[in-house]
């Protein structure tokens, strides 16, 4: 029985995390952060990479965003998106970001096919 408590406790926090990176997913693209940062959270030519970032240093920013601190032009644009979100979305959408480990990790490679896309 003792054998048994001790597997549950010690697992418990990794199932845990992982419904948390699940969570912190789904916000990834429902609050359309996918948009500017990327599918992968890489980046664009013009916004900053996200996935791979430190924990710490992510919450740190998105708690400045909230309290309406953006300090470049970049960042203003986030205070909206950001005092949208409450303390557990920060702690899932950071986690889901830090620990970040989608199977396709590359960058967005364009399709510059002839073929399909039905327009003229």
């Amino acid at each position: 029985m003792r054998l048994l408590l001790l597997f549950f406790f010690l697992t418990f926090p990794l199932f845990a995390d992982s419904s948390l990176y699940a969570q912190g997913k789904k916000l990834y693209f429902s609050k359309g952060c996918n948009g500017c940062h990327g599918v992968s959270a890489g980046g664009t030519n013009q916004y900053p990479p996200l996935a791979y970032r430190r924990k710490a240093f992510l919450l740190y920013k998105l708690k400045l965003l909230r309290n309406k601190q953006g300090n470049t032009q970049l960042a203003s644009m986030m205070i909206p998106f950001a005092m949208g979100l409450t303390d557990g979305q920060m702690d899932a959408l950071t986690t889901f970001l830090s620990d970040y480990h989608e199977s396709n990790k590359g960058s967005y490679v364009p399709d510059y096919s002839m073929t399909g896309g039905g327009s003229s």
